[in-house]
């Protein structure tokens, strides 16, 4: 087992894998920028270290500042949480060429996955049914004609490289392809350094539905079920179930199947997830992989007893999994609300500043919070939205979401917008409840309704 890891990340999941590395007796080394002196991941690692600049790009995803970090402090291992370089294969070389454990699948499995026009061929080769698209990256205009002529409208142009909805055009109709082409192009150039795009077809009315895996070094794949992120606005997950609401036990296990045939075809190990769009007659369709941990992998915890990130950590150390397919065993119903520090009512304008006053839900049984904030804190301006998880699990459904609406009712951040008010009325509206949603529901069907009623208020 490794003796001390340094933590390549910040907030939540960053107090989220120190914790369980001092469960594990394994010594935490925690990086901050300028920006994040007094922040909590800081307070509780063994030791802490700065890494630059308030910037992202110039500490916590800055591999030279991460790689200088794990050699003074000595560290055996690096976990990179999500975001930043948690799926950055040649930060990840890097670790494998200077001996330090990346805990995470290699750097070749995360380039080859990372790229999604790559791994759409890649899922197809190993019987995986995929979105209907081009097969090859579309350089230009005119090629991306081609493609939709081939594939039809609506259709989704989308960031070779991308991630969290980065690099993205929905196009309705042909006079929208031209100009939402040159939009995903310089976006994709900016974010990623290049114009790779690949085009798709749209799948809609969609539900998002992702496969949670465990893969150890020892050959053995597992699956820790399905989660449901339909809930969404502008690609980003909102609010997640565990497991699904509708989709029929014969999906279910297909899709398990599927999940778990594509990470045996590429050898994968450690965390990841499989992630499918179904359609209203419940065919799937591969999406991508996310060859890291999701920020939703609390619901998966709970829902089957299995720490996800105390298994990663096994796993990289090289220990097997312990527990074979037929031990996971789903109790339960769990939800997640991501609590954002936005304004919804401001074209969701993203807030910071000083937290005057802290109230977050911690008491019931059943309830999990999973933040780095607290009171008279400065949240800095440059970083996700993200402040907080709320998490609540229940032996039922019903009993899951009236959990959730008393801890929501209960949250009051003072000093900053936060997205609360949108969460309470999403865990109450009638059509989430009975999961008639899909994931461009919030955008186009409850959003202008709520805000509609917010103005005539």
């Amino acid at each position: 087992m490794f003796q001390k890891v340094l933590v390549a990340n910040r907030g939540e999941i960053a107090v989220r894998i120190i914790r369980a590395l001092r469960e594990l007796n394994i010594k935490s080394v925690a990086v901050y920028s300028e920006a994040d002196r007094y922040a909590l991941h800081t307070d509780l690692a063994d030791e802490a270290i700065c890494i630059g600049p308030a910037r992202g790009l110039d500490s916590y995803a800055n591999p030279v500042a991460i790689l200088s970090a794990a050699i003074v402090t000595g560290v055996d291992a690096i976990h990179p949480g999500y975001g930043f370089l948690s799926e950055q294969s040649d930060f990840v070389s890097l670790c494998e060429e200077m001996k330090i454990k990346f805990i995470g699948p290699k750097s070749q499995i995360i380039r080859n996955m990372g790229n999604k026009q790559n791994a759409r061929t890649t899922m197809r080769e190993a019987g995986v049914p995929i979105v209907p698209g081009g097969k090859d990256l579309v350089e230009n205009i005119k090629d991306a004609r081609q493609v939709a002529e081939e594939i039809g409208y609506p259709l989704m142009i989308k960031a070779a490289d991308g991630g969290g909805g980065k690099g993205m055009r929905l196009v309705h109709k042909p006079e929208e392809l031209e100009s939402l082409f040159q939009q995903a192009q310089n976006e994709t150039q900016s974010i990623y350094g290049n114009r790779h795009l690949y085009i798709e077809r749209t799948i809609y009315p969609a539900k998002h539905i992702e496969v949670q895996l465990l893969a150890d070094e020892h050959g053995q794949v597992i699956h820790l079920g399905e989660r449901d992120c339909s809930i969404q606005r502008n690609n980003q997950k909102i609010i997640e179930f565990a497991p699904s609401m509708t989709l029929s036990e014969t999906v279910k296990e297909k899709i398990w199947q599927a999940a778990v045939k594509a990470a045996q075809s590429i050898g994968y190990t450690n965390a990841g997830t499989i992630e499918f769009l179904v359609d209203k007659n419940e065919n799937f369709y591969f999406m991508e992989m996310n060859t890291r941990l999701q920020v939703e992998h609390p619901i998966t915890e709970m829902v089957t007893g299995i720490d996800i990130v105390k298994a990663q950590i096994k796993i990289a150390a090289g220990l097997p999994l312990g527990i074979k397919q037929s031990d996971v065993k789903f109790k339960g119903f769990a939800i997640e609300c991501r609590l954002n520090a936005e304004n919804p009512f401001n074209h969701f304008q993203s807030s910071a500043g000083h937290i005057k006053r802290l109230i977050l839900p911690n008491g019931g049984l059943g309830l999990r919070i999973e933040t780095a904030i607290y009171s008279d804190y400065y949240l800095p301006p440059f970083y996700d939205s993200m402040i907080a998880k709320i998490v609540t699990h229940q032996a039922t459904r019903e009993d899951a979401f009236k959990s959730m609406e008393r801890a929501l009712y209960e949250v009051s951040v003072d000093g900053i917008h936060t997205n609360i008010d949108l969460l309470e009325a999403l865990i109450n509206h009638r059509e989430v409840k009975e999961d008639k949603v899909h994931v461009k529901w919030l955008e186009e069907e409850f959003m202008p309704q709520w805000l509609d009623e917010f103005a005539s208020k």
